[in-house]
């Protein structure tokens, strides 16, 4: 099963189960990792708008339904609308970020921990991507993938959790989807696309595929990231080019070739 899951929900899942691991094990203190613009501004302690999206809470129910979503919802969007798409993938999730990270500067709005809201903003994307699909909420009734993340916007409200992390996700995973889909849809010009150094981060990494990639993977990486028509386009050359070419003879420990007289061997 861990094989079979995509290279980011699958980073992204084992991550966030490592964080709150380790800080289960007391390894280090919640406060070290979160989202603190006067310690980021003041000290430069950068990794703060990193670390705060990888803990999502300690061991608990909230904890597991979190890793629930990215375990089903984002594996099917990666493995759906964005599949052999990695780098609109990573977009989307920098995206999102970005987005929570600008919306928290926002006193009220602000949380020391936003990876739940970044993971509702997967189930929203989801939610949009499968409008149609049937799904059974928490056993009670049967919805369509549209209604899912209002749905659990519900139980949030009547089981008395706060509404803020999932208002966020969804603000955030609608202004992605608007800029993404919906104002292209409309008539408006596509101007949000996945920047270059997106694709060029992943090429890097050489995890995942994506057609028509303005860059190529790195030469050391061990998974090809060009898109697979070049791919097999070049093999399909390949072939032919062996084909149509004229037999040459065998040659002996890669020297001249094996042209001695035959005739010679059984005479004098």
């Amino acid at each position: 099963y861990y094989e079979s899951l995509p290279p980011l929900s699958k980073i992204y899942g084992v991550t966030c189960l490592l964080t709150t691991t380790a800080y289960y094990f007391g390894l280090y203190s919640h406060i070290d990792i979160a989202l603190l613009y006067g310690l980021v501004l003041k000290r430069f302690q950068i990794w703060r708008l990193i670390t705060n999206f990888i803990f999502l809470g300690p061991f608990s129910m909230g904890f597991a339904f979190r890793l629930w979503i990215i375990a089903k919802y984002g594996v099917m969007l990666e493995k759906g609308p964005f599949d052999k798409r990695t780098a609109d993938y990573v977009w989307m999730l920098i995206f999102g970020a970005f987005s929570l990270l600008a919306m928290s500067i926002v006193p009220f709005l602000w949380s020391p921990f936003m990876g739940g809201s970044l993971v509702f903003m997967i189930v929203y994307i989801w939610g949009r991507e499968f409008p149609n699909a049937q799904i059974n909420v928490y056993g009670l009734v049967t919805l369509k993938g549209f209604y899912l993340p209002w749905a659990m916007l519900a139980f949030d409200l009547l089981v008395g959790n706060s509404l803020k992390e999932d208002m966020l996700g969804i603000t955030a995973g609608h202004l992605y989807y608007f800029l993404t889909v919906l104002y292209p849809l409309s008539g408006g010009k596509y101007i949000f696309k996945t920047p270059l150094w997106v694709h060029k981060l992943v090429a890097f990494w050489g995890k995942g595929t994506q057609f028509n990639a303005p860059v190529r993977r790195d030469p050391s990486a061990n998974v090809a990231f060009r898109g697979r028509s070049y791919r097999l386009s070049g093999a399909t050359q390949r072939t032919s080019a062996s084909a149509n070419a004229p037999q040459q003879p065998n040659t002996a420990g890669g020297g001249a070739p094996l042209t001695g007289r035959g005739y010679r061997l059984g005479s004098r």
